[in-house]
């Protein structure tokens, strides 16, 4: 109950889907009762003419509960001083009337109801999104995507039916069920208690059925998730596994998933149709011993019962049923809400790594220097940084070199605080990163990665990411400057071209440009370039190179450079292996003391 408790805080303020609702209800159910208590004055009027015309004789009070009889002799009173025609025009007005309300009434409420499951489903699905997006960058590399997919997506989805629908079954099937028990007892008090009987039994027998479905549910959401994220890799690899002639070998990996996926829930949606006919089926039982019953008593001429009361008695204890097996499959089905709910909520309670201190401050510009105070940084148990000492000055340019693996990604990602070090201090202008705000520290730096990451939009707007309110002015000048310009007016619509799926319409240099020009338009005092032309051939490296150049003019720039050539006018060249700064200097410096950079240089110009 208490998580289904939480889900129901995101229905907040409740009370203004809550109130309209259990009002319209309520009126629903009192026209909907009322309805069928006409059938009696019916069956009165048609059926039994001679009963229907004697005056109505009070021979003892008539239960103020007992609004049934009631109504029936007022009819009775009307057959008496009119006559049956008119009596009969008089229930159908009712009829009609009554049917109106209750429809109307009935559409107010499940009109509320969705009202509140669409805020519920609004405000849920906002949290979600919300705390992702919070999360920290390493967070990402732990977990699948397809399962934080498949949370936001499918496992909200399943949660919002859930709360409602347990919400409405809750109120309104109860509430419904008294009124109908409350015919059932005016008609006959003996009868009604035996009927009952069926509601124990029934609940006791469901609660046996559903009990697993809660593990199952477990099952089918985590199963779920993993076929989202082979979808997710299918998609991003296509290329590859058509290349290497796997498409059968990752069908058949999907197929299975699927087959499970197909299993589980094929077991769940079997013990939840059970609880159904097992519910129909004791009430059949039941109405059968009441006809029995109940003919016996009206064919022998025992008891008080009157053929229009059983009728009326029959057609009502047909409606209990319903209420009933509304709230068995409620609980059959609430199971899997719960479910999907507690992975959901698992992730809105994930807290980021990464917070700002209660008293953090804004870095308001960069003016003197970025230093790194004997930082350690460790993925895990393995220690990737190991003691790194370095001053990187305003305005000077800063390569990071030497062997995969060594650690300069892992260097460059502590710059604007995507991590945290495990030990010693970042400092941006003396502030210590964590005295700091994360977004005034990453408000001073522009990233281009050796990934070029596109968004599925036009190229204007995936430039203008980084400044949404730029003018056309100030794209194109920054477009420009990235050597960009030219090849987007080559485009079919210009800069209103899209660039696909992550940027898959375009060359490889076209979308690590489009990323520069993005880079430019922020214009940051500091640059990361992450190995920026790595992944390009060599025409396109030229302009990419180009476009870099005029990107770290009057900036601060720190560069992982992919080819040592590129990186020889640089004002201090850091060279680092397993995880330590082993040598630092200019090219001048470093190629006079013969250590691994000078290694380096003579492997890649031997391999060029």
């Amino acid at each position: 109950m208490k998580t289904y408790f939480r889900l129901l805080s995101f229905a907040k303020p409740i009370e203004k889907f809550a109130i309209p609702y259990v009002i319209a209800t309520l009126l629903y159910i009192v026209f909907n009762t009322f309805l069928f208590t006409l059938l009696g004055p019916l069956m009165n009027t048609l059926f039994l003419p001679e009963e229907a015309s004697k005056p109505v004789k009070i021979t003892e009070p008539t239960s103020s509960f007992d609004f049934v009889r009631k109504f029936g002799d007022y009819i009775k009173d009307i057959i008496a001083t009119h006559d049956k025609i008119y009596a009969l025009e008089v229930i159908c007005v009712v009829i009609v009337i009554t049917v109106f309300l209750a429809n109307l009434f009935r559409y107010v409420s499940q009109r509320y109801m969705e009202d509140l499951r669409v805020h519920t489903l609004l405000n849920l699905r906002k949290s979600v999104f919300n705390n992702v997006m919070n999360l920290h960058v390493g967070y990402f590399n732990n977990e699948r995507k397809g399962d934080i997919i498949s949370k936001v997506a499918s496992d909200v989805q399943v949660v919002q039916f859930t709360v409602t629908n347990t919400l409405q079954v809750v109120f309104k099937e109860p509430v419904q069920l008294l009124f109908w028990i409350g015919v059932l007892i005016s008609i006959s008090i003996k009868l009604t208690l035996f009927s009952l009987l069926v509601i124990p039994i029934s609940g006791f027998i469901i609660s046996k059925i559903v009990k697993r479905l809660k593990q199952q549910a477990m099952l089918s959401h985590e199963s779920f998730a993993k076929m989202i994220g082979f979808l997710d890799e299918s998609l991003s690899g296509i290329k590859i596994i058509k290349a290497f002639n796997s498409s059968e070998r990752i069908k058949s990996k999907f197929d299975e998933e699927n087959k499970f996926y197909s299993f589980i829930n094929r077991k769940m949606i079997r013990r939840q149709q059970l609880a159904s006919p097992v519910s129909q089926t004791l009430g059949v039982f039941v109405v059968v011993f009441i006809l029995l019953y109940g003919g016996v008593q009206i064919l022998s001429g025992e008891g008080d019962l009157t053929a229009s009361d059983f009728v009326v008695y029959l057609a009502t204890f047909s409606q209990v049923m319903q209420p009933i097996k509304a709230i068995t499959d409620s609980f059959s089905g609430i199971h899997s809400g719960i479910t999907a709910g507690e992975r959901v909520l698992d992730l809105i309670d994930t807290k980021p790594e990464l917070t700002n201190k209660p008293d953090a401050f804004a870095l308001e510009n960069f003016n003197n220097s970025l230093t790194f105070e004997d930082v350690s940084f460790n993925y895990g148990d393995k220690q990737v940084l190991k003691g790194i000492n370095l001053c990187i000055e305003k305005g000077q340019t800063i390569a990071l070199v030497g062997p995969s693996g060594g650690g300069k990604s892992t260097l460059m990602d502590l710059i604007p605080r995507f991590h945290d070090p495990l030990s010693g201090t970042i400092k941006i202008d003396g502030h210590n990163f964590k005295d700091l705000t994360v977004e005034s520290i990453r408000g001073q730096m522009g990233i281009v990665n050796q990934e070029s990451f596109l968004f599925n939009d036009t190229i204007f707007n995936n430039i203008a990411f980084a400044k949404p309110n730029a003018t056309e002015e100030e794209v194109i000048n920054a477009a420009k400057i990235a050597n960009a310009h030219d090849f987007i007016l080559n485009t079919e619509e210009g800069y209103q071209s899209t660039v696909g799926d992550r940027g898959n319409k375009l060359s490889g240099g076209q979308k690590q440009r489009i990323c520069i020009a993005r880079a430019v338009l922020a214009n940051p005092p500091i640059m990361l370039l992450d190995e920026a032309t790595s992944a390009l051939d060599t025409e396109s490296e030229k302009l990419v190179q180009e476009a870099l150049n005029n990107l770290m003019k009057n900036r601060t720039s720190i560069v992982i450079a992919h080819r040592l050539s590129t990186i020889q006018h640089a004002d201090k060249i850091v060279v680092i292996e397993n995880g330590m700064v082993v040598e630092t200097g200019t090219h001048t410096q470093l190629i006079a003391h013969k250590g691994l950079y000078k290694r380096l240089i003579d492997m890649q110009a031997f391999n060029d």
